[in-house]
């Protein structure tokens, strides 16, 4: 059941590159995502896609146009408030899992916590066990991340995405690294977070299969949308 309540609202959202040369990535972009949607964004290499997610994510913030969160405008915060905004609003899961190999699963779920600094270690450490519990991997807690295999670490992403309990889950090609069957299980575990916590997702994929089972889908051609 999707919400009718808008999280990300954009008008006119237009991105410019100017090295070497002057080059319109995102031309004219105006989408919403509603609250407990599960979107894909898709499109050929090139059509703006990733830039899309990473101005939406509040980790680009040079683009022309409006972009609201909770109808909040973005324009309006502070580079501390946007990173604010984004450590306890958003959830990122990558192609690459950027786990710390030096730390445990634990550890490396338990840092977008610390970092937030709004529970004390104990309950974050009691949260990061659930939440690994929940995607079947509280066995692994203790194991150092370099010692798994691509699935289980992708798993560990998902779980840390998760910690601070984000409004939405942002992908960039989570599943881009993985074998078909890695895949699918990554496409599961979404849905069923989608489904049973009403969590929110927006996903860059090239996976038709994935993006096919979407509540939406969102394609980029050039930079504007063609369909969504």
């Amino acid at each position: 059941m999707i919400n009718s309540n808008t999280l990300i609202h954009t008008i006119n959202l237009n991105k410019f590159y100017h090295d070497p040369v002057e080059f319109h990535v995102l031309k004219n972009i105006n989408i919403k995502i509603h609250e407990g949607e599960f979107v894909s964004i898709v499109g050929s290499s090139g059509s703006g896609k990733s830039t899309l997610l990473y101005v939406l994510s509040t980790m680009d913030t040079d683009y022309n146009g409006e972009i609201f969160f909770e109808n909040q405008s973005l324009k309006k915060l502070s580079k501390n408030e946007l990173a604010q905004l984004r450590n306890e609003k958003i959830g990122f899961v990558f192609q690459f899992h950027y786990l710390l190999p030096e730390f445990t699963v634990l550890e490396n779920v338990m840092l977008p916590a610390l970092k937030l600094n709004k529970l004390s270690k104990e309950e974050i450490e009691h949260q990061a066990i659930e939440k690994l519990r929940l995607l079947g991997i509280e066995n692994l807690a203790l194991k150092k991340t370099n010692k798994l295999s691509g699935g289980q670490q992708q798993r560990v992403a998902i779980a840390r995405a998760l910690i601070n309990q984000p409004k939405i889950i942002m992908g960039d090609e989570p599943t881009g690294n993985l074998d078909s069957k890695n895949s699918e299980a990554v496409y599961d575990i979404f849905r069923t977070l989608n489904q049973s916590f009403k969590q929110t997702f927006l996903i860059v994929t090239h996976d038709t299969n994935f993006a096919a089972k979407s509540d939406r889908v969102i394609h980029l051609k050039d930079g504007e949308i063609i369909q969504q």
